[in-house]
C-alpha cells in the first residue's frame, strides 16, 4: 500500500510549497498577537477589570470549543491527505460531508451543554459580581450558539490544510484573530455591556464560517456535486478523533498544572515570578508550530506512497527547527538575567532568571519533539502519543510536587524540562520504529541536538558580561560555519531550490 505510484499530488510535499506555507502560518499566528498588544489595554480601561475578566473567559471558551469536535477536524485533515496520497480523490467528498455532519451534531450538543451549564458556572463556580451575573449568563448562552460554527469551521479548515492551501487558511485566520480583539473595541462607542460585545464575537464566527465554506466549495467544487453520508467513514474518523481528544485533554494539564501547584505550595507571587518567563519563552514554540501545521498533512500524504520522502521530510523539518531555534534560545539562556533586569527590574530578575534558563532548555527539547509527534499523528497513530502523555502525567505530577517542595519555582522549571526531555525521547523512539533508514536518521537526530543541548547547559553556568560576550560570539560563529558547511546541502548553500527538495 505504501509504495503506490507517484502521481500529480507530488507537488503537495515539495520543499518550496512547504516553506511558503510555513511563512504563511507564522504570519497568521503572530498577527493577532500584535493586534492584541494594542487592543487589550483599551478594553481593560473601558470595560473595567470585572467585565474584561469575563471577556477573557469568553475568548477561552471559544478556544476550547474545539474539544467538542472530538478531534474530527484533525482526523479529517489526516484522512483527506491519505486519500490524496493514495490517489483516491473520489472518496474525499463523502468523507468531508460525513465529518461535517458529525461535527455539526457534536457542535449542537456542545451548544446545549453550554446553555444548560451557564447558570451553574456563573452562580456556583465563577466568582462573578452579582451585578454582572445576569449579563454573564446571557453572554455565555449566546456564545454557545457559535460552537457549531466554530467546530465545523475547523473541519473546513482541515480540508484546506490537507490540500496545502495555507494561503487561504491564513487569509481567513488573520481576520478572525484580529476581529476577536477589534470586534469588542468596535462595540465600545455604543455599549459596554457584555451581551453586544459577545454578539460581535459570535457574528464574526458565523461570517467566517460562511467564508470557509465558500472557499472550500471553490477549491473542491466536487463537494457541490456529492453531498453524501458514508457510514464506513465514521469509525476511522471517530477512532483518530478519540485519541486526539485524549491528547487535547491531557496536554493542557501538562502545560498548566505547574502554576496551580506553585500557587498551592509556595505563593501567588511565586506564580508571577514563574509564569512571566514561561509565557515569554514558550512563544518561541510558534515557530515549530507553524512548520508542523504544514508538515502534518505532508506526512500523511507522503506516507501513503513514498516512505523515503517521508523520512526526508522528517529530517528536514527537525533540522530546520534546530537551525532556527538554537541561536534564539542560546541568547535567551546567556542573557536571561540581564534581559529580565532591563525589562522587569533587579528583584524580578533575581527570582526568575534561573527559571527562564531552565525553561529555555526545555523549550528547545520540546521543539525538537514536534516533528516525531506530528509524524505519529500524520501517519494515523495518535494513540501512541496520547498513551505516552497519559503515562507522563502522574509521573510528572509527583516529580513536580517534590521539586517545588524542595527547590521552589526553579524546581518547577527543572521538572518541566525533565518531563519534555522524557517526552522527546519517547516520541523519537516511537517515530524511529516507523521510519525507513532508521540507522542514518537516528544518528542525525541524536548527534546535533545532543551537542546543542550541552552548549545550552554550559551557557547557563556563565558569569560576567565579558565571558558571556566571548562565549556568544565564539559559539555563534562556530554554529554558523558548521551549519553552512556540514548541515546545509550544496543546493541550499547556493540558494537553488527544486520541487523535489
Amino acid at each position: 500500500m505504501h509504495e503506490a505510484p507517484k502521481h500529480h499530488n507530488g507537488h503537495l510535499t515539495s520543499g518550496r510549497l512547504l516553506a511558503k506555507n510555513t511563512v504563511w502560518n507564522l504570519i497568521g499566528f503572530t498577527t493577532p498577537l500584535l493586534v492584541a498588544v494594542f487592543c487589550i489595554p483599551v478594553l481593560i480601561r473601558e470595560l473595567g477589570k470585572d467585565r474584561f475578566g469575563i471577556l477573557t473567559l469568553a475568548w477561552a471558551l471559544i478556544g476550547y470549543a474545539s474539544l467538542f469536535d472530538l478531534g474530527l477536524g484533525r482526523a479529517l485533515t489526516q484522512l483527506v491527505a491519505r486519500k490524496l496520497g493514495a490517489g483516491e480523490e473520489r472518496e474525499i467528498p463523502s468523507l468531508v460531508w460525513t465529518s461535517l455532519f458529525l461535527m455539526s451534531f457534536f457542535g449542537i450538543l456542545g451548544a446545549g451543554i453550554i446553555y444548560g451549564l451557564s447558570p451553574w458556572l456563573v452562580h456556583r463556580w465563577l466568582n462573578v459580581p452579582v451585578s454582572l451575573q445576569a449579563e454573564t449568563i446571557a453572554s455565555f448562552r449566546l456564545l454557545g450558539f457559535s460552537i457549531p460554527f466554530v467546530i465545523t469551521s475547523s473541519g473546513l479548515r482541515g480540508l484546506l490544510e490537507a490540500q496545502q492551501r495555507f494561503g487561504f487558511v491564513n487569509a481567513l485566520r488573520i481576520p478572525m484573530g484580529v476581529l476577536t480583539f477589534v470586534g469588542p473595541l468596535s462595540v465600545l462607542p455604543f455599549s459596554r455591556r457584555l451581551v453586544p460585545i459577545v454578539a460581535s464575537l459570535v457574528l464574526v464566527r458565523i461570517v467566517l464560517w460562511a467564508a470557509h465554506l465558500a472557499v472550500c466549495l471553490n477549491v473542491a467544487p466536487e463537494l457541490r456535486r456529492s453531498l453524501a453520508w458514508r457510514r464506513s467513514s465514521v469509525v476511522p474518523l471517530m477512532r483518530f478523533g478519540g485519541w486526539m481528544t485524549v491528547t487535547n485533554i491531557v496536554s493542557p494539564l501538562l502545560v498548566t498544572v505547574d502554576r496551580f501547584m506553585i500557587g498551592a505550595l509556595v505563593s501567588m507571587t511565586a506564580v508571577a515570578y514563574y509564569a512571566t518567563p514561561y509565557e515569554v519563552v514558550t512563544k518561541v514554540l510558534l515557530i515549530p508550530g507553524a512548520l508542523m501545521a504544514v508538515m502534518f498533512p505532508a506526512f500523511s500524504l507522503s506516507f501513503e506512497r513514498d516512505l523515503e520522502r517521508t523520512a526526508l521530510l522528517f529530517w528536514k523539518s527537525l533540522r530546520s527547527i534546530l537551525l532556527v531555534l538554537f541561536p534564539i534560545l542560546l541568547f535567551t539562556v546567556v542573557l536571561a538575567q540581564d534581559g529580565l533586569r532591563l525589562w522587569l527590574g533587579a528583584d524580578f530578575a533575581q527570582h526568575s532568571y534561573r527559571v527562564l534558563q531552565w525553561l529555555s532548555v526545555g523549550v528547545f527539547l520540546n521543539s525538537l519533539a514536534q516533528p516525531p509527534f506530528c509524524f505519529l499523528q500524520g501517519i494515523g497513530r495518535p494513540d501512541l502519543s496520547a498513551t505516552l502523555h497519559l503515562i507522563e502525567l502522574p509521573l510528572y505530577l509527583a516529580l513536580l510536587w517534590w521539586l517545588i517542595s524542595t527547590q521552589g519555582i526553579v524546581g518547577a522549571a527543572i521538572a518541566w524540562t525533565i518531563r519534555v526531555t522524557v517526552d522527546a525521547i519517547g516520541m523519537f523512539w516511537l517515530a524511529r520504529t516507523r521510519l525507513p533508514q532508521r540507522r542514518a536518521i537516528s544518528l542525525k537526530v541524536v548527534l546535533l541536538p545532543a551537542v546543542a543541548l550541552l552548549i545550552l547547559l554550559l551557557a547557563g553556568t556563565l558569569e560576567g558580561p565579558v565571558v558571556k560576550a566571548i562565549f556568544l560570539i565564539g559559539t555563534t560563529l562556530c554554529f554558523v560555519l558548521f551549519a553552512w558547511f556540514r548541515v546545509l546541502t550544496p543546493e541550499e548553500r547556493s540558494f537553488t531550490r527544486t520541487e523535489s527538495v
